[in-house]
């Protein structure tokens, strides 16, 4: 099959299109062998390529957690799912386990979603990582409650622009920072309440005003930095603020400690790196429900550009501009 390998951390020019040999699957187990048909690009795909994987010993490396395909082959325990079914998931493509930067590859039953029949692949192979991301932090981390005023970082991000739109499903008011006018017409069709030009306002104040001085009960900051901490006073005391990023080692908490907020922490790769199955299948189940709200219309995911699977240092050079909305995908086979 032809794949995208990284033999070494570097540019986006490390990315190599190859024939690597087909995986198959053992007969006596519940995998998947699934035929990629479109593959998403995140920013955790571009940090492990200038950095080197989670598995440095594990070279060379196929990268992309995000993939949606049809399903070619089953193990004998599989239950759900048969040959020719379509299908969507996040995992792999940290290093150890194959990525789905390739025309195929294998996983486990357990970890994977119908895809829904209303979404092209492109958009379905856009949404596992945000969708879980946003759902975890949200709705777990953030444990978000009908009617309450959520502060949502980068709105027309990938991960910003489905969090407006889980929320609102939850019936939270949602402000979202945003650059541009465009970036906010969009947000706002999304459901999106009010929101803030950052680089002209100060996104404090205008939190604070929009919530007659006494702050978000949750904020959920996606960019991270000094955002991070800019945000404490935007946020209610004994609110919630959740990141997805590793807070700076220079973060002042006094603020964060005065208004007693709780911190949490978001990393959806958590359960990857640790093994751990059962978590695995709970993001398989957030991607099933996500995937009966996609279908009544609720929720969408936009993908802003395409670009084939030889093409990956291509889309790796354009996700490394910070400055495009919502997702970047790989076309790997036409369907």
């Amino acid at each position: 099959m032809k794949a995208v390998l990284m033999k070494a951390a570097g540019s986006p020019e490390v990315l190599q299109l190859q024939e690597v040999p087909t995986p198959s699957i053992p007969l006596d187990n519940t995998q998947l062998l699934v035929r990629l048909v479109a593959a998403g690009i995140n920013p955790i795909d571009t940090k492990l390529r200038k950095r080197g994987t989670f598995y440095p010993d594990q070279m060379p490396a196929i990268l992309g957690c995000d993939g949606a395909g049809v399903v070619e082959a089953v193990g004998a325990g599989v239950q759900k799912f048969r040959p020719g079914d379509a299908v969507y998931f996040c995992y792999g493509g940290l290093g150890g386990h194959q990525g789905n930067y390739a025309e195929y590859t294998v996983v486990d039953e357990r970890f994977v979603a119908r895809k829904p029949a209303s979404v092209s692949f492109a958009e379905a192979a856009a949404a596992p990582l945000v969708l879980i991301t946003a759902w975890e932090a949200l709705y777990e981390r953030g444990r978000l409650e009908p009617g309450e005023r959520v502060l949502i970082h980068a709105g027309a991000g990938g991960v910003g622009h489905v969090a407006i739109q889980l929320a609102k499903l939850k019936n939270a008011a949602v402000a979202t920072t945003v650059s541009t006018p465009e970036k906010a017409d969009f947000v706002q069709q999304l459901g999106a309440d009010y929101p803030i030009f950052y680089k002209q306002t100060d996104f404090v104040q205008a939190t604070l005003d929009w919530t007659d001085g006494g702050g978000v009960d949750l904020a959920f900051d996606t960019v991270g930095g000094e955002t991070f901490q800019k945000t404490f006073p935007a946020v209610r005391v004994y609110g919630d603020i959740v990141t997805i990023l590793e807070p700076d080692a220079n973060t002042v908490w006094k603020t964060a400690r005065n208004r007693n907020l709780r911190i949490g922490l978001e990393l959806m790769l958590t359960p990857m790196l640790l093994g751990m199955d059962e978590s695995l299948q709970h993001h398989g189940e957030i991607l099933e429900q996500c995937a009966n709200w996609m279908e009544q219309g609720k929720l969408k995911i936009q993908v802003n550009h395409q670009f084939p699977l030889k093409d990956a240092a291509k889309a790796h050079e354009l996700i490394e501009t910070g400055a495009i909305a919502g997702k970047i995908v790989l076309l790997i086979s036409d369907e």
